[in-house]
Parts: C-alpha cells; sequence; structure tokens
C-alpha cells in the first residue's frame, strides 16, 4: 500500500499575492512549531507567551479549515505551502508606480480564476511605461502599457501636430 501524502490542497487568500508573502507563512509556521516543542520542555508553571499570527496566517487557515495548534495539520499546510513556491506558476507584472494592495488582490483573482488556482505574481515598477502594464509569464510577453500605445501611434500624432500648427 503507498504511504499517505503529506500535502494537502492549500487555497492561498488574496492577500498572498507572491512568493514572498508564501515564504512569511512558511517561517511563522516553522515559529510555532518552535513555540510548541519548547513548551513541551518547560517545566510546569513556567510563563509562555504564544508568538502573534499575522492576520495573512489567521486567514490561510481559516480559509482551509486548519487548527494550527495540532501539530500534523501544520504540517500538512506547511508541505502544501512548500508545493506551491516549487510548482504554482509565477506571473511577473511591471506597473509604472505602485499598485494599492486592493487593485493586486483583484489581479490575483482574476489569475487564480482564470489561469490557475495557485498563480503567484512577482510585482515590479517600470516608471518608463507611463501607464499600463507589462506582464511576463514562461513562455509569453504582453506590453500593454501607454508607452508601446503611443509609439505605435507616431505617424498618427505626427500628422494631428502638424495639421494643427497649419490650422
Amino acid at each position: 500500500m503507498a504511504p499517505k501524502s503529506n500535502t494537502a490542497k492549500v487555497t492561498l487568500p488574496l492577500a498572498v499575492v507572491g512568493k514572498t508573502e508564501v515564504l512569511h507563512l512558511i517561517q511563522e509556521i516553522d515559529a510555532l512549531d518552535t513555540f510548541f516543542a519548547q513548551a513541551k520542555i518547560r517545566s510546569a508553571g513556567s510563563a509562555v507567551v504564544p508568538p502573534k499570527l499575522s492576520q495573512l496566517l489567521e486567514e490561510l487557515a481559516k480559509q482551509n479549515d486548519v487548527n494550527l495548534i495540532q501539530e500534523e495539520s501544520r504540517k500538512i499546510l506547511k508541505a502544501g505551502l512548500e508545493h506551491i513556491i516549487a510548482h504554482a506558476p509565477t506571473v511577473h507584472i511591471s506597473f509604472a508606480t505602485t499598485p494599492s494592495q486592493r487593485f493586486l488582490s483583484k489581479v490575483t483573482a482574476w489569475f487564480r480564476k482564470e489561469i490557475h488556482s495557485d498563480t503567484l505574481l512577482q510585482v515590479g515598477l517600470q516608471p518608463s511605461i507611463a501607464a499600463g502594464c507589462m506582464v511576463r509569464t514562461t513562455n509569453k510577453f504582453f506590453d500593454l502599457s501607454l508607452r508601446r500605445f503611443l509609439t505605435g501611434q507616431t505617424e498618427k500624432l505626427a500628422s494631428e501636430f502638424s495639421g494643427a500648427k497649419h490650422g
């Protein structure tokens, strides 16, 4: 009989946009593991202060119906997050300015619905694009910037400007 898999499908909250957030969640789970391991070897009656959980980890646990007090649940959650780090598709998106968290959540929701449920974004800044964005995957590149649009309109813009001078 094959061994039971320790990796469960983990559903990421929309606030988890990229690998950085996933790695932070893994670190928090490790901190919880350390806390519970130390609590077992402490003498009875000594003060114990559990680590403060981030809102993101609480949301992840709630969304995946995981009890973080249970060691096996933490192991399965951590294994699922590590699987996402290793296998999730990553989309690189560059913007002219820093996008809001609300906007990134909407973009992330779209990618996770339309492309892959574990899609992670790597967000960058490229002020030269003026407006819009550039999207890059492992095998595609989309230039959705105002700069590219205006570059394609050079002749039209020149004729409009020259017509305005003479009119």
